[in-house]
């Protein structure tokens, strides 16, 4: 059975969240990191390189597939803010809408900048994701 290659890992996730270069996406990060301690209750943790993770569930598909994996996090890309929504969006679309700008992918959320969405709405969607997560992996 094949395992992820991305992993927590004891590295400090400050110490990765100020090699940000870009100052509004460095801001924007601590801002997140700062959020998601806040709606999570849990300590931040660097998974490989550059994911930063708030909980930890361990999954079982029914192909067999099995890991584990964080409940919500987020990642500084060069292109984007990236936000992990495990359960993916569908779920949220009345949230979605109210957002602002963003794009997204099957479980992710692109953003340029905090700037360009509703902190409000943005705070709900990760809490609801973190409990939803929750509810379906403990």
């Amino acid at each position: 059975m094949s395992q992820n290659k991305t992993r927590p890992t004891e590295s400090s996730v400050e110490a990765f969240l100020n090699t940000v270069e870009d100052e509004t996406k460095l801001k924007d990060s601590f801002v997140i990191l700062e959020l998601m301690k806040k709606i999570t209750g849990e300590k931040p943790v660097l998974w490989g390189n550059s994911l930063i993770g708030f909980g930890e569930v361990h999954y079982k598909y029914a192909s067999g597939r099995e890991g584990d994996w964080f409940h919500v996090g987020f990642s500084p890309r060069k292109q984007n803010l990236t936000i992990y929504i495990m359960p993916g969006f569908k779920r949220y679309d009345e949230l979605m809408q109210k957002l602002g700008k963003y794009k997204t992918g099957k479980s992710c959320l692109y953003i340029k900048k905090l700037a360009d969405v509703d902190m409000d709405i943005l705070t709900e969607l990760i809490t609801q994701s973190a409990e939803h997560t929750k509810s379906l992996y403990n």
